[in-house]
């Protein structure tokens, strides 16, 4: 399966790397940052095929948002709390929250669709979002081509050493089955009122 996926990568490397950073993909530009380093794909064009692959989600959450507002409003009504977090932000810091908006956890994608809603340029919205998407895809792919055989040695220890992440699994597991107890059973209270 490994062999497969990486003669995809050396075949379409270029197409699943434009498609995948429109789904906001941090792991496929570390990929294409190793690919770069063995020589497999080309530094600047895999720079720029994922900045226009961040770049194009984004314009796409951001046409989602200027077009279809009563949907976004229908589908998002539990992320309403964000979306206003989003708007202020845009209000109170401007053009440079759009530059920062793909590092902030959680408001990637409401951000544009934020900035959609409102009256912001579209044009001024795409010209920051293009500089920012391929400033992104530097920060991520540049430092994993430069130290790539650092991180493949990692990679070849972890697959040799695999037995280390079993604790580290175990704890996972034990953490996810708590918090969803807890979650279940305070959801249990919530529907079950004393009489």
């Amino acid at each position: 399966m490994e062999e497969l996926l990486i003669s995809w990568m050396r075949e379409y490397g270029y197409v699943i790397l434009f498609f995948w950073s429109i789904l906001e993909g941090e792991s496929g530009l570390v990929m294409a940052g190793l690919f770069t380093h063995t020589g497999d794909m080309n530094l600047a064009t895999a720079i720029i095929v994922a900045g226009l692959g961040g770049f194009a989600g984004d314009q796409l959450y951001f046409y989602i948002g200027r077009f279809n507002k009563s949907y976004v409003h229908r589908k998002l009504r539990h992320q309403r709390r964000k979306l206003a977090l989003a708007h202020l932000l845009l209000k109170k810091h401007g053009w440079p929250i759009i530059f920062m908006q793909r590092y902030l956890y959680g408001l990637r994608t409401v951000i544009p669709i934020s900035i959609g809603l409102t009256g912001y340029s579209a044009k001024k919205f795409a010209l920051i979002n293009l500089c920012s998407a391929l400033c992104w895809s530097s920060v991520i792919i540049i430092p994993v081509w430069y130290f790539g055989n650092e991180i493949l040695g990692v990679i070849k220890w972890a697959k040799e050493h695999w037995y280390f992440a079993l604790p580290f699994i175990a704890t996972l597991i034990a953490v996810a089955y708590y918090y969803i107890n807890a979650l279940s059973d305070k959801t249990l209270k919530a529907k079950v009122r004393p009489l």
